[in-house]
């Protein structure tokens, strides 16, 4: 079956897959999970992603002198079905749109064990989700995604039904999960094990509280347990004709007409409600424009030929990120603040190189810049001082003694010529600070 759109990826649907893995039926899968190259693989993730430590505060750097004593009897309750995974410490970390986000923190053995699951689990898995899956899979990114969604805008279909799922991650359905598991999976220990990492709890203020329903962020098997899940509305999707696009949770289908957006929308909340007890969160899901809706940090342009560019909310969160970074109250030099900066925008940039809008990246990086110079006129503080330091750049003395004797706030002077001229772009090259516009040029002359 070839997915809708140009150039149909060739992809296994659920009853394909399950005929290329007959064979594999009887493969000892916990054997897989525990065999020592595997478990050293997922060692060397785990100690690279590092982390927080999970409720009995071992940490990264404790778990390999830990193996040593133990793992012969971890990996001996492992292979007869005994392990019981410890609860997860829960984390509530801000979202940038708002509210909170609930991370479960699994102690590091857990994180462990389940990155051997996931090495093992994976491969068998992914060659079977849709092609127009992009989240928390090999080889693909949210990039790619977004460029599918501004091709079908291109071919025409200008209105978007935009899905939200309602804390997905905390509402998946366990016996629907483990019961798409049990299709694959023949090893009894794999799903009890599964199982039990679903309902080992989470400790709140010291008291565990059990997990009827979810598969808490923050453990290295969540993210395809979630894509599992999914995947039966992935095909349907596909089994419909739609054009769509899903990074994770966030899923954008395609249409012709609001009439048509509409129609979908009803359907597939339907189905998600029904089949997948889920919830579809009604506040944030809508039928509209794909320019008026964000998709993975970006939006679109109204152009027959649309381009992509950075979603309005993104731009303020930067904003107020580089406010932060930029502020006199934490007490720390320039040249701190400077290396802090290149540190975020570099991250930063990395993502959105993907934007067509770099006179909008051009201005955030003069923004940027003005935002250090006011930095540095608050620092010099007094009028003699400002003086002095403004002529030392260059400045003719007049000029400096116009800006030390003004009575505009710092924002307004980090915006005056002398003070841009003074304090310009090769005065911040010099100490060192990355251009946005500079790393946006040579990020995409690679894409």
């Amino acid at each position: 079956m070839n997915p809708p759109g140009t150039g149909g990826v060739p992809s296994l649907s659920p009853a394909q897959a399950t005929e290329t893995t007959r064979e594999d039926e009887h493969t000892p899968w916990m054997e897989q999970v525990v065999k020592r190259a595997n478990m050293l693989n997922a060692l060397r993730r785990v100690e690279t992603n590092k982390g927080a430590p999970g409720i009995d505060g071992m940490t990264t750097k404790d778990l390999r002198p830990f193996l040593v004593e133990h793992w012969p009897q971890i990996k001996k309750q492992l292979l007869n079905g005994t392990y019981r995974p410890q609860p997860v410490r829960r984390v509530e970390i801000p979202k940038p749109d708002g509210g909170t986000r609930l991370l479960g923190i699994p102690t590091v053995l857990d994180r462990l064990i389940q990155q051997a699951l996931l090495q093992v689990l994976d491969p068998y898995y992914d060659p079977t989700f849709s092609p127009y899956s992009y989240g928390f899979r090999p080889g693909r990114r949210a990039h790619t995604a977004v460029k599918m969604a501004q091709q079908y805008i291109q071919e025409g279909y200008r209105w978007v039904v935009d899905i939200d799922l309602e804390k997905f991650f905390d509402k998946v359905n366990h016996d629907i999960l483990m019961s798409r598991l049990a299709r694959r999976i023949a090893d009894k220990r794999i799903l009890r094990l599964i199982r039990r990492y679903l309902q080992a709890g989470i400790m709140v203020n010291g008291v565990k509280v059990t997990s009827e329903k979810g598969t808490p962020q923050g453990g290295p098997l969540s993210p395809l347990l979630a894509n599992i899940v999914l995947d039966e509305l992935d095909w349907e999707l596909l089994r419909r004709g739609h054009r769509y696009v899903r990074y994770a949770d966030d899923c954008n289908l395609y249409v012709k007409s609001r009439r048509a957006g509409e129609r979908v929308m009803a359907s597939v909340q339907r189905f998600v409600e029904e089949r997948l007890k889920l919830k579809v969160n009604a506040q944030k899901s809508a039928v509209d424009r794909p320019w008026k809706r964000k998709f993975l940090g970006f939006t679109f342009t109204h152009h027959q030929e649309p381009k992509i560019r950075l979603a309005p909310k993104v731009i303020q969160r930067f904003k107020g990120n580089i406010r932060r970074l930029t502020c006199r109250s934490n007490g720390q030099s320039m040249e701190q603040r400077i290396k802090r900066l290149n540190t975020y925008l570099v991250g930063w940039m990395g993502y959105f190189q993907l934007a067509d809008t770099r006179s909008k990246i051009q201005a955030l990086d003069e923004w940027i810049r003005r935002r250090l110079r006011m930095c540095y006129l608050k620092q010099w503080k007094k009028p003699k001082t400002k003086k002095r330091r403004l002529t030392a750049l260059g400045i003719p003395q007049d000029w400096a003694a116009l800006i030390a004797g003004s009575r505009k706030g710092y924002w307004r002077l980090a915006k005056t010529p002398q003070v841009n001229k003074a304090l310009g772009l090769a005065f911040w090259r010099d100490k060192g600070l990355k251009s946005l516009t500079e790393r946006y040029d040579q990020l995409r002359c690679t894409l």
